[in-house]
């Protein structure tokens, strides 16, 4: 039963991309973030609130780790997740935030030392081949922002989102450790100052008469966030937290990588975007080339250590992978 308790849960997070998309018909990249973080962030700090309102003190050390975890992982990223959105298709969104486990491998061999042989290279090179079929197809929208080469300035956002989210990944895992902070918390103050710092932002370039929200648009706005956050801060994280007590961090590596697939029928169920065998095609050489990576860190020993851990501590550490 478990097993499609996980299917179930990368099929909702799938469906943050579709969700994603239609709140972009009603409000700007920006503004929606500034709402959705806040909105989430004050949730999870009220419920924690209530639970024990002495632990929500932060001391003077912890302030620029969550700063920069906020600007990181909360501003930037979902700024430029939803700035690209607005111009491709949730599936191709969603596949290409499946480069996150390499740039987690990248950044494990930066900030924690964690070795990169050939076995490792080589099977990141096939991960990386395999974005190439999904990068070259385009649509007419792309072809209005075309970077260079095939690439379009919204497919360089979405990389930038997962490069950022990853980053934040790591941010978190150093903020646990040294700081002594519980990644709930982390995460509720970095969701409130990250939203903040994009709503002060939305009142810089956002068209504010009265507020950024389409004309008659406020009640599918409203829903879209209230979505998006019980989704995915709410149902999806508690849910992966929960996963992790019964299956290892690669095992569940691995089956996020079905999330592109479920993205493809999410937007084609709700948005009537046709399916790619594009995407399907490229799904398979990223996970031939995921599969090696994982393989040379079992060899090293890297994802042994990690899944002897306890529970709470493979949580923190799987999510900068």
């Amino acid at each position: 039963m478990s097993i499609f308790l996980v299917i179930f849960m990368y099929g909702a997070w799938s469906s943050i991309f579709s969700l994603g998309k239609l709140a972009l018909e009603s409000s700007p990249p920006i503004f929606l973030t500034s709402i959705r973080m806040l909105f989430a962030g004050v949730i999870l700090l009220g419920w924690l609130f209530i639970k024990n309102r002495s632990s929500l003190k932060i001391g003077k050390k912890q302030v620029l780790p969550l700063i920069a975890l906020a600007v990181f992982s909360i501003y930037l990223t979902n700024v430029l997740e939803f700035w690209g959105l607005q111009h491709l298709t949730a599936a191709k969104t969603c596949f290409i935030y499946s480069l996150s486990p390499f740039f987690a491998a990248i950044f494990s061999y930066i900030h924690f030392g964690e070795k990169m042989n050939k076995k490792k290279f080589f099977g990141m090179l096939i991960g990386f081949a395999g974005f190439i079929p999904v990068l070259r197809m385009q649509t007419e929208d792309e072809g209005l922002f075309k970077a260079f080469s095939f690439f379009s300035w919204p497919e360089l956002a979405i990389m930038g989102a997962a490069l950022f989210s990853v980053y934040g990944w790591v941010l978190l895992r150093i903020i646990v450790k040294k700081q002594t902070l519980s990644p709930m918390y982390a995460n509720g103050y970095s969701m409130l100052l990250g939203g903040t710092i994009a709503f002060v932002h939305s009142l810089f370039v956002d068209n504010w008469n009265p507020i950024p929200v389409a004309a008659g648009q406020m009640a599918p706005f409203v829903q879209g966030i209230v979505l998006m956050t019980l989704v995915s801060n709410i149902l999806c994280y508690n849910l992966y937290g929960f996963m992790l007590k019964k299956y290892t961090a690669t095992f569940l590596s691995f089956m996020g990588l079905l999330s592109p697939i479920f993205a493809s029928i999410n937007s084609w169920i709700i948005l009537g975007e046709s399916p790619s065998w594009q995407i399907l095609l490229s799904t398979s050489v990223v996970s031939l080339g995921l599969f090696i990576v994982y393989q040379a860190e079992l060899k090293q020993g890297y994802i042994v250590k990690r899944e002897k851990k306890t529970a709470s501590n493979d949580q923190v550490e799987s999510l900068e992978a």
